[in-house]
C-alpha cells in the first residue's frame, strides 16, 4: 500500500515537472492580445423595434398592402372572366364538332385555331400581370424599408442609440421590454406619413 502511494506521488511530481518544463520552453509572447470589450465607462445604448407590431400599425404599410390586395383581386377577376370565356368557346366548339355543325373542315380548323390563340393570349396576359404585380410588390417593399431606415436614422440623431435591433417573431430569446421603442417609431412614422404622404423619404 505504501509502495503504491510512493509510485503515485512520484508520477504526480513527474507530471508537475514536465508541465513546468513545457511552460518554460514555450515561446515567449511579447504582448498579450486583450479580449474585445466595451468601454466600461460607457455602456452600449440598445433598443429594438418589433416588426410584427410595426406592420400592423404603420399607415404607409397598411395602405400599400390594401392597394396590392385590391390589384391582386382585379387581376384575378380579369383572368377568371377571360378563362370562363375561353372555356365557353371551347365547349361550344366541342358541341358543334360533335353535331357536325361546321359547314366545312376548314371552318372547324379555323375555329379551333382561334380558340388555341385565345388560350395562348390568356397565358401571356396571366404571365404579364403576375410579373407586374411582383415588380410593384418589390417596389413597395423597398419603399417601406427605406422609409423606416430613413426615419430611424433621423430618430437616432436625437436619441443616440448604439444599436437598434429589429425583432421579428421569436428571433430574440429575451430582451428587456424597457428597450422596446416600437410605439415611438410607429408614432413618428405615421406623423411623417400624414405630413408627406407616399413620397419616398
Amino acid at each position: 500500500m505504501k509502495r503504491n502511494q510512493n509510485i503515485i506521488t512520484t508520477l504526480c511530481a513527474a507530471a508537475f515537472v514536465l508541465t513546468f518544463a513545457q511552460c518554460n520552453n514555450a515561446p515567449q509572447q511579447t504582448a498579450v492580445t486583450p479580449a474585445v470589450t466595451c468601454d466600461s465607462a460607457r455602456a452600449l445604448k440598445i433598443a429594438y423595434v418589433d416588426i410584427d407590431t410595426l406592420l400592423t400599425n404603420y399607415n404607409l404599410w397598411i395602405e400599400l398592402n390594401e392597394t396590392m390586395i385590391s390589384k391582386e383581386e382585379d387581376v384575378r377577376a380579369t383572368l377568371n372572366e377571360k378563362a370562363k370565356s375561353l372555356q365557353s368557346d371551347y365547349e361550344e366548339f366541342e358541341r358543334k364538332l360533335n353535331n357536325n355543325a361546321f359547314a366545312t373542315r376548314e371552318r372547324a380548323e379555323a375555329e379551333q385555331n382561334r380558340i388555341l390563340k385565345k388560350r395562348e393570349e390568356l397565358e401571356q396576359l396571366q404571365e404579364r400581370l403576375t410579373n407586374e404585380l411582383a415588380i410593384e410588390n418589390n417596389k413597395n417593399s423597398l419603399l417601406f424599408r427605406d422609409s423606416i431606415n430613413a426615419y430611424i436614422r433621423d430618430y437616432n440623431k436625437e436619441h443616440g442609440y448604439n444599436i437598434i435591433l429589429s425583432r421579428i417573431g421569436d428571433n430574440i430569446l429575451y430582451i428587456d421590454n424597457a428597450m422596446n421603442i416600437t410605439q415611438d417609431i410607429i408614432d413618428g412614422l405615421n406623423a411623417r406619413h400624414a405630413k408627406y404622404g407616399n413620397k419616398k423619404k
